[in-house]
């Protein structure tokens, strides 16, 4: 009995070894694929993560991202990111906009969110204003001198819809389109003109609808835009990026 007991005891020893010595070796490997992640992100990501900021590719990698202000074709006409091409939320609006994906998953597996802007440091902010500040689009820019806008905290996205392969859908426009076919408020109208299609507004609303389950608001006069919520509570709760 004594021998059957040892024999036993020194399997179950081994079983344990094997199973911490697995264990190790999973936590050092998730450990490396994760300071492998971070030292390939551009300073100004690297910058955002340490401030507590969440990249949104991380958090949930069904959501596509392609930084349009990392490339030249934006309204202001020229690269603003000149390092950045991940895109982060402060973690309040990352959660929301988790629950946004996940919710347009159980209305349209098929579908994706697709995001073109997220938190935008100040000083990206200074040199986008800088840009536009002596011409007729300083009028959708806000002016860093006066607190900056909601990207500037962390909590706002510019964002659309597109395919599961990241195509994006017909929402009337193109992101960043400054004129009122991009406003939200009579889109019937907009419709009715032809200035819009049918399936650009069902778009839209379906957007609107997913977003403002995650907690955002959408903007009146840019169908892309959706805030996680008021300057006011942004000024007084949250921190602007530097």
């Amino acid at each position: 009995m004594l021998k059957f007991y040892r024999f036993h005891r020194q399997k179950w020893n081994k079983a344990l070894a094997s199973l911490f010595f697995f264990s190790f070796n999973c936590s050092l490997f998730a450990a490396q694929l994760s300071q492998s992640s971070t030292t390939k992100r551009s300073a100004t990501a690297q910058q955002l993560a340490r401030q507590g900021y969440q990249e949104i590719e991380q958090c949930d990698p069904t959501i596509h991202v392609s930084l349009m202000y990392a490339r030249p074709d934006n309204f202001c006409g020229v690269v603003l990111y000149h390092d950045l091409r991940e895109a982060f939320l402060h973690p309040e609006a990352m959660r929301g906009l988790q629950k946004a994906q996940a919710y347009l998953k159980q209305l349209r597996p098929d579908l994706s969110l697709k995001v073109y802007d997220a938190a935008r440091p100040m000083h990206i902010q200074q040199r986008m204003w800088d840009e536009v500040k002596h011409t007729s689009k300083a009028i959708y820019v806000s002016n860093p001198a006066h607190g900056g806008g909601m990207h500037n905290y962390g909590m706002a996205v510019d964002i659309t819809l597109c395919t599961l392969k990241g195509d994006t859908l017909d929402m009337g426009t193109k992101i960043d389109y400054m004129g009122k076919a991009a406003h939200i408020g009579n889109e019937a109208a907009l419709v009715s003109t032809h200035i819009i299609s049918p399936e650009a507004r069902r778009n839209r609303q379906l957007l609107r609808q997913v977003m403002r389950y995650g907690g955002f608001m959408p903007l009146r006069t840019e169908w892309w835009h959706f805030n996680k919520c008021s300057r006011a509570v942004a000024k007084k709760y949250y921190k602007v990026i530097p």
